[in-house]
């Protein structure tokens, strides 16, 4: 090889190397730049939105967030929360006769029909029939104008400070109004009523009140195309825009969203999905109790072998960089055979910051027979030769205390009388 070749062959070496660093380099900046915007609140094409975490109401996001706002269909959550709360939704109800402007959401029902209040919340939430919320409100209060002042004080009572309304079905009106985080705290506390989430959540439904009884879909594409979507409502109108308040679950935590004036409804969903991809990043999965892994190992009295205590289900949830996650048993001491494997002994509690997540039954894992006469008996032998050795240790220990300040006496005369002599 001549000098010529060696020093071009190294050349492109330090070349080649120059430009794999400077590859790394540029792929730790974008990776840094990337997670940096991760961390960042989406800028949505939206008048207002705020997210919040469907267990503590935490404002996860928000921009404009308690402006005055027009809610269209929206409005049609506290219909159903007021229903919920004061219907039999297995009791029929006739129909409301309802003389819908053009255009309008509706059921479709005819005046006079019966129907149940479980069909009525259907038809309401996936078809955001107009005809189903006037129904609904004069089932609760007689009329809609009544119904109307019970929406209003019952918005005070929830604490929803920027809203106001005017009608049950969500018709534009000059003192008709919400804003975002009112309507994320109304989405919370409709989530929290276990009769309503699997309507909210619904695809599709059988309406039983129909002779034979119909299917309907639900009009909401935010649901029906996110299978980690669980609802709740869309709205529509000209001076509202497209509004959406929305439920989601993913990675064992829910958070619930809403969006107010944003200009198409495929905007409408896809910002919405941009506020949920974010609201999830902040989560991590955590399942601090699992079926197969023991929560706690108990002494058993008796016996060498710990006896592990298990629970039936497995416990899931969403935590957050900086939250304090703790599991806490509430058990026994110490045991005593006989113990059946299943047999329930104590529970356990998931705290995050101290608010309770899940409290689980803890089951034995094994069988623990009653312990044999020899073996309570050496316990007996071992518990009094621990308990003689301390006591041997105690007074061996009260004998050199007792010498040692004998002796310490006995120098300290000495020295005096030392003293005196000199």
């Amino acid at each position: 090889m001549t000098a010529a070749l060696g020093r071009h062959l190294i050349y492109r070496w330090i070349v080649g190397c120059a430009f794999m660093v400077a590859a790394v380099l540029f792929a730790l900046t974008m990776s840094g730049s990337s997670a940096t915007a991760a961390t960042k609140p989406p800028k949505l094409d939206a008048k207002a939105w705020a997210m919040i975490d469907a267990r503590t109401g935490e404002i996860l996001a928000e921009h404009d967030s308690d402006r005055h706002l027009p809610m269209a269909s929206t409005t049609k959550m506290m219909t159903a929360y007021l229903a919920m709360k004061n219907l039999n939704l297995a009791r029929k109800y006739p129909a409301a006769d309802y003389q819908a402007e053009p255009a309008e959401s509706l059921m479709g029902l005819e005046p006079g029909q019966m129907i149940t209040g479980k069909d009525l919340l259907y038809g309401l939430i996936l078809l955001s029939g107009n005809d189903a919320a006037v129904t609904l409100a004069e089932a609760v209060s007689g009329s809609e104008k009544k119904f109307v002042g019970l929406m209003n004080r019952t918005a005070v009572r929830l604490g929803l400070e920027d809203t106001n309304y005017e009608n049950a079905v969500g018709l534009d009106g000059k003192q008709h109004y919400t804003s975002a985080r009112d309507l994320a705290v109304l989405g919370q506390d409709l989530m929290e009523l276990p009769r309503f989430r699997p309507i909210a959540a619904s695809r599709a439904a059988t309406l039983q009140s129909y002779d034979p009884p119909i299917e309907i879909e639900t009009l909401n594409d935010f649901v029906l195309n996110n299978s980690w979507a669980r609802g709740i409502k869309t709205g529509h109108t000209t001076a509202a825009g497209y509004v959406l308040a929305s439920d989601g679950r993913r990675r064992a935590t829910e958070l619930i969203g809403a969006v107010i004036g944003t200009p198409t409804e495929l905007a409408r969903d896809a910002e919405s999905v941009k506020l949920f991809d974010y609201g999830f990043s902040l989560y991590r999965k955590q399942v601090p109790i699992r079926p197969s892994q023991p929560v706690i190992e108990l002494p058993v009295k008796f016996q060498d072998e710990d006896l592990a205590l298990v629970s039936p289900r497995a416990v899931r949830i969403g935590v957050r960089k900086g939250e304090d996650l703790v599991v806490t048993p509430e058990v026994p001491d110490e045991i005593e055979g006989p113990i059946k494997k299943g047999e329930l002994i104590g529970s356990a509690t998931v705290t995050v910051n101290g608010d309770t997540i899940s409290t689980v039954k803890l089951k034995a894992a094994r069988s623990v027979e009653e312990a044999s006469l020899i073996d309570k008996a050496k316990g007996r032998v071992i518990f009094l030769v621990v308990a003689l050795l301390i006591l041997l240790s105690a007074i061996i220990g009260l004998v050199a205390l007792v010498k040692h300040r004998r002796e310490a006496r006995m120098r300290s005369r000495l020295r005096r009388v030392t003293r005196r002599k000199r």
